[in-house]
């Protein structure tokens, strides 16, 4: 998917929510328990129910991966589901890969030919070799880490290295690889002061913000530090909405959390003169 065709569903849709599917069994209503494809069907549902709402959905892998063969067959109807019934909503394979080039070139084969995932996230720390083989893909994108939102964010990326903070250097160095237009960047909602300066850096790339609901991030503070002149931001929630109800409606439960997150983001996108 072109970014243009993402900023058609941003205006079209007056969102830049992005949908975490972080899927825990143990989480899912009792009524899917018996389910013998409940991941499926659990997806489905809150596919459907905010749909009309989000720009995005994110799978994240390692919740699928948990259950083996069985969870790979999921994801695969997952994605068929979607690239069948929603083209026009952008996906996200939050893997957070990356490798020697040889096993990079595997990885990309992987998510955007086999699952056809329009992106995946990617982690830098062995450079640029590791990076490239996901950017040789036209209309798919690389989703790089810079500043993330856990705890342990600060053993190594706040670290200083010719006085400025490492993510910051990432991000610098990253602008220098070959198709580095079809790059994207993770920043933590919990970061949010940091967008300002991270604005200056890549005033125009895309960025994914983890951590508004669950974690504690604020969308106010994402949307006034981090929105650019074409919108620019995907903001994910994973937990807060598809966990929004434990029972039998908690697709229409996500549904209303959805809709809620995407009104106030309306707001934002009038205000900044986007839509």
């Amino acid at each position: 998917m072109t970014q243009s065709v993402l900023l058609e569903q941003i205006k079209s849709k007056k969102s830049f929510l992005c949908v975490g599917l972080d899927v825990d069994q143990d989480r899912m209503p009792l009524d899917l328990k018996d389910d013998p494809d409940s991941i499926f069907t659990f997806c489905k549902k809150i596919i459907e129910a905010t749909a009309p709402y989000c720009v995005a959905y994110k799978p994240n892998i390692a919740f699928f991966e948990a259950f083996g063969s069985d969870g790979w067959k999921s994801l695969q109807k997952v994605m068929d589901f979607l690239n069948k019934n929603y083209p026009e909503i952008f996906t996200i394979a939050d893997a957070k890969r990356a490798d020697i080039g040889n096993t990079s070139v595997q990885y990309a084969k992987a998510y955007f030919k086999h699952f056809e995932f329009d992106s995946v996230t990617i982690a830098p720390y062995m450079g640029k070799d590791s990076v490239e083989p996901f950017l040789s893909y036209e209309k798919k994108h690389a989703i790089l880490l810079a500043l993330t939102s856990n705890d342990g964010a600060s053993d190594f990326q706040l670290l200083k290295t010719e006085g400025k903070p490492l993510y910051e250097k990432v991000i610098e160095q990253s602008k220098k690889w070959k198709n580095a237009d079809r790059l994207m960047y993770v920043v933590g909602a919990t970061k949010a002061q940091a967008l300002q300066k991270i604005r200056t850096l890549i005033p125009n790339s895309f960025l994914l913000i983890p951590g508004v609901g669950v974690q504690g991030g604020s969308l106010e503070e994402v949307a006034i530090n981090g929105l650019n002149e074409t919108c620019g931001l995907l903001v994910n929630s994973s937990r807060g909405i598809i966990y929004a109800s434990n029972k039998s409606d908690f697709d229409q439960a996500a549904g209303e959390v959805s809709r809620g997150l995407q009104q106030r983001m309306a707001i934002h996108l009038r205000q900044k003169g986007i839509i």
